[in-house]
């Protein structure tokens, strides 16, 4: 048998172990996990029952291999909840499914609500043509944006960075207003300093010409199989105790399968011979350097780090690996009585809460990036779901920096001080309990040396039985299913003995795809 090395125990990592065993007898599979918890940024941390989800994550994806994937470890619900029922949606179930109130192994279908949170006033988030969007805008800024639109769709800049984008996309005073300043505080820089290609990823085909399109689709016969941007979905699936149960679960078919998951194991070294191959790995795991051997290594690390912890790489590569930028992520959960925002939607939720997912922060008095109310997400993240709101304020930070050092009741204190000036509450004294997290490298980022990312990823490309899958892995801001693809691509190829790589790297670089 072949043995595989699977660096991390994230999306990535965990799908490409599964499919391997699932596919194939051949291979003696070992995960490597450099924490305690399945899922990487994809976990979800349990603080006395109530549930946090680092980052928010739906499970959407135009691929059918994928969804039937989450829907094999995580049937679909086949009756309405109690939320279902107070929302009063009609919902698309599996007959003769799990009941959930007796099986805590489902996926619960969500309604999607994004919106912006911008000089006190919400806009949805793809910007709406509702009558509500264009009386908190006002009549002047209104004409503005419209005037502005026409002008960038009339003089299309030459795309050199993230700025180019949105504004051929947006017009200048949208991009003002809803784009510039979110950007520059989740990266830490100026969009002007941004590639482009993140946009190309994140936002593909989103635009005021693709809202148009998508509202008068909603009209037409035929809109079920219309074609649909991603930004735009309108429903999703989600882990009934949030997106980590989905990676817990797959962890416990891969030790089914015969698979080896070896946690708080930290991969520090990969070990190169003369033919350009990795023979070992070591990594450390209480207090102990361990070496393992193998004859493939999966990595889902970043890259970054995979190519310091490598031996006799060219300078050039080393150079790039070593200057790729990153961005780290803090949230702290609050525990609330309940939210001044009032809810002026028709959607109906538990407690009248609005009914946001998660909402981004445009103000631009505070540091805060976004906030997720986790009641909406799934009503099992809740311990006490009819007398408490638990919410996530969300902060884009970088490792080392002011906020990432602040201790914890530092921090604390400075959020809450945050939201009471955006008057989400009245007093810290509203706050009933509170936890904070962290998160190293949650975004890969798209300036300093990502420029020259082919020169590395094509030396990478050279060392045969190395294989670079995930977000971090190939340092690309995928989605959870592409960070899935990048697997499934993965195992194809080593168990039908394909050397040539690019079907891996060329996962979600195309510029838009389609909803069947």
């Amino acid at each position: 048998m072949k043995k595989v090395l699977i660096i991390g125990a994230g999306p990535a990592g965990l799908t490409a172990a599964y499919e391997l065993l699932k596919q194939s007898k051949e291979y003696e599979v070992i995960v490597l996990e450099e924490s305690e918890a399945m899922g990487g940024i994809s976990k979800t941390v349990n603080y006395k029952g109530n549930r946090m989800d680092m980052g928010g994550h739906r499970f959407f994806s135009k691929v059918p291999a994928v969804n039937e994937w989450w829907n094999n470890m995580l049937p679909l619900q086949g009756a309405p909840t109690y939320d279902d029922i107070v929302l009063g949606r009609e919902m698309t179930l599996t007959p003769g499914g799990p009941d959930p109130e007796k099986v805590d192994r489902v996926m619960l279908r969500r309604h999607r609500v994004s919106r912006i949170y911008f000089k006190k006033k919400f806009f949805d988030y793809p910007i709406s043509f509702k009558f509500e969007t264009f009386k908190n805008m006002g009549f002047v800024t209104t004409l503005q944006a419209g005037f502005s639109y026409i002008s960038a769709v009339l003089n299309k800049r030459e795309e050199k960075s993230l700025e180019d984008f949105y504004i051929n996309r947006f017009g200048r005073k949208l991009y003002s207003m809803f784009f510039e300043y979110y950007t520059e505080n989740l990266w830490g820089r100026h969009p002007r300093e941004i590639a482009p290609d993140w946009g190309a990823q994140r936002a593909k085909g989103l635009s005021i010409m693709a809202i148009i399109k998508d509202v008068f689709g909603k009209m037409l016969p035929g809109k079920a199989n219309r074609h649909v941007e991603t930004s735009l979905i309108e429903e999703f699936s989600y882990p009934k105790l949030g997106p980590g149960q989905l990676w817990d679960v797959t962890a416990e078919e891969i030790k089914k399968l015969g698979g080896t998951i070896l946690t708080n194991s930290r991969v520090i070294r990969l070990h190169k011979n003369a033919d350009n191959l990795i023979t070992s790995l070591t990594y450390e795991t209480n207090g102990e350097e361990k070496t393992l051997e193998g004859d493939i290594f999966i990595s889902s690390m970043p890259i970054k780090d995979l190519v310091a912890g490598m031996n006799d790489v060219p300078e050039r590569p080393a150079e790039i690996a070593a200057g790729l930028p990153y961005r780290d992520y803090m949230t702290v959960g609050i525990l609330l009585p309940k939210l001044n925002l009032q809810n002026k939607t028709k959607i109906r939720t538990i407690g009248n809460i609005v009914p946001d997912c998660w909402v981004y922060v445009h103000d631009r008095s505070v540091q805060l990036g976004r906030f997720q109310i986790y009641n909406n997400w799934s009503p099992y993240m809740i311990k006490d779901l009819t007398h408490t709101v638990w919410i996530g304020l969300e902060y884009f930070v970088t490792e080392g920096d002011k906020y990432w050092t602040m201790p914890d009741e530092k921090f604390t204190k400075f959020a809450i001080k945050e939201i009471v000036r955006m008057g989400l509450i009245d007093s810290p004294k509203d706050v009933l309990d509170s936890h904070v997290e962290r998160v190293k490298k949650a975004y890969p980022a798209y300036f300093d040396t990502y420029k020259d990312i082919d020169t590395l990823v094509d030396y990478l490309k050279t060392i045969d039985n190395l294989y670079c899958v995930g977000r971090n892995g190939q340092h690309r801001y995928n989605n959870i299913d592409h960070s899935m693809m990048t697997s499934f691509e993965t195992v194809k190829n080593i168990i039908n003995g394909v050397t040539n790589k690019d079907n891996i790297w060329s996962v979600n670089t195309e510029k838009e795809y389609h909803e069947s």
